[in-house]
């Protein structure tokens, strides 16, 4: 199943968000969220998230960039199972990170979701969709 769309929940009082009601069968066993690139969050399935943890592991410890890699993706990770309603809690910890106050977007991303503060959002979805409106690879 590829996760897909664009969804605007809000936190509750708690800091909890509902998870789209179409994602929520695959996320039922359990979910990993972490800090992702462009300050947003990343909801990965269980069985997802330790396929990435097993590519962060072959990669030698020599590299600076392997190993500050593993550091966030793991410093920040918290494990938990969505709720019966479909709300998973965001930790004060990412959600300083993520700029996440009430209002989030949620997208489907391939094999994970994103949380992203709305304003940033726009921003970013701003510019990758005029590369996006651009891209041509065609060598004339």
């Amino acid at each position: 199943m590829f996760f897909m769309g664009t969804y605007t929940p809000k936190l509750d009082e708690k800091g909890r968000v509902f998870l789209p009601a179409k994602f929520r069968d695959r996320l039922a066993e359990g979910v990993v969220v972490t800090q992702g690139q462009e300050n947003c969050l990343v909801v990965w399935p269980e069985d997802v998230f330790m396929q990435e943890a097993q590519r962060a592991q072959q990669t030698p410890l020599t590299s600076r960039d392997a190993r500050d890699y593993a550091r966030v993706l793991f410093a920040g990770a918290e494990q938990t199972t969505p709720d019966k309603q479909g709300r998973i809690g965001i930790s004060p910890l990412l959600r300083d990170y993520a700029g996440i106050v009430k209002d989030v977007v949620v997208i489907g991303v391939m094999d994970r979701i994103e949380i992203w503060d709305p304003a940033k959002w726009a921003e970013y979805s701003a510019g990758a969709q005029a590369k996006f409106a651009d891209l041509d690879e065609s060598t004339d």
